[in-house]
């Protein structure tokens, strides 16, 4: 059997590294990139930090709009898999790789495997929306996170070919945990923070980023804050930070500077899956629009503030340990500093073993 893997992203190399050992000690599995994110903070140091195998093909697309990228994928997906004659594609999340991949698969007559499937947060102008809902179609083997995302897709009429198997980013978690803690501590001095005494910020998502008002009143929210702020930018904000927040910019030493002044805000590149968990663990809460992060944050009992209006990740919601605040710079500072929640989390995510299920179901 033969599994073609499709991953371009850096939250995709996060979920593939355990699905990946699972399948390859019963399958053979090509793994193939994209290329969507390319640059070494973004991708490379993700397979090693993983210990991902080297892709058997890197498609190199690169970044470009959402429809040239996706073509663009689809262009260089069809040979590659025409040529490996695999017996189905693997797809994870909701990016334009996953899009491409479940849609060239499907045109090739290749059974799609979706991991991550039936998140929904209700936004269908949000592009991970409308790829993961196409994607979700599509797909012969539906693996969903949570039991929210079952009944997601329930609702949807899709019912064959769901598995309720757990989130396989708890697996990873829990693979890196011992590293996470040998380098917490030389990591925190390196950046001159004590555990707690800090805050930890992501700004990726095209709604913020390529929107000038939202981009400053989320930028001018974490200045106001009593604690530093780390926030390690990915390449779309800092290419805009300047451009379209005019009050903001990068000034020297790494510190956001607004109308010329600094900040307590720490602008600092991408950082390694291992580190960036470290820096998890530790800060008093997380600042995010990120997926992945809300669902991190959850893991490791960190308070989390989405700087969005709505998520996928409801059940962080729900438990009180994630707070909604969009871009409103008092809903911001409220949230944050608010009293972390006393309550226990609940087992939403699974037991750690999803991986395993995936690989059980597809070899089975």
């Amino acid at each position: 059997m033969k599994i073609a893997s499709i991953v371009g992203a850096r939250p995709q190399f996060v979920k593939a590294g355990p699905v990946s050992r699972a399948l390859r000690r019963r399958v053979r599995e090509v793994l193939i990139h994209t290329g969507q994110h390319y640059d070494y903070e973004m991708s490379q140091s993700f397979f090693d930090g993983l210990d991902l195998p080297k892709p058997d093909h890197n498609l190199g697309v690169g970044s470009g709009s959402h429809a040239r990228q996706t073509a663009a994928m689809l262009m260089a997906l069809e040979p590659v898999l025409h040529a490996e004659r695999p017996d189905l594609a693997l797809v994870y999340g909701d990016t334009n790789s996953t899009l491409a991949g479940a849609l060239a698969a499907a045109k090739l007559g290749l059974p799609v495997a979706h991991v991550e499937a039936g998140l929904r947060c209700g936004d269908r102008l949000m592009p991970e929306e409308q790829n993961r809902m196409v994607t979700d179609r599509l797909a012969t083997w539906l693996f969903a996170p949570t039991a929210h995302a079952v009944a997601n897709l329930r609702r949807e009429g899709i019912e064959a070919g769901v598995h309720l198997t757990g989130d396989v980013m708890l697996d990873a978690l829990r693979e890196a945990a011992p590293a996470l803690e040998a380098c917490a501590a030389s990591l925190l001095a390196r950046e001159g923070v004590a555990p707690g005494a800090y805050y930890l910020a992501t700004i990726h998502r095209a709604g913020n980023t390529d929107d000038p008002a939202r981009l400053e009143a989320i930028l001018r929210a974490l200045a106001a804050l009593e604690r530093p702020v780390l926030l390690p930018l990915h390449p779309r904000t800092r290419e805009v930070l300047g451009r379209l927040a005019p009050g903001a910019a990068a000034g020297r030493n790494g510190v956001l500077e607004l109308e010329g002044h600094p900040s307590a805000v720490r602008l600092r590149p991408p950082l390694p899956y291992v580190e960036m968990l470290a820096l998890q663990r530790h800060a008093a809460a997380i600042l995010t629009d990120s997926g992945g992060i809300q669902k991190e944050a959850y893991l490791l009992g960190v308070p989390c503030v989405t700087l969005r209006e709505e998520t996928e990740w409801i059940e962080t919601v729900a438990s009180g340990w994630n707070v909604l605040a969009g871009c409103d710079r008092e809903a911001i500072l409220a949230a944050t500093r608010r009293p972390a929640p006393t309550e226990p989390r609940p087992p939403v995510y699974g037991d750690g073993r999803a991986a395993e299920r995936i690989a059980d179901i597809l070899c089975g």
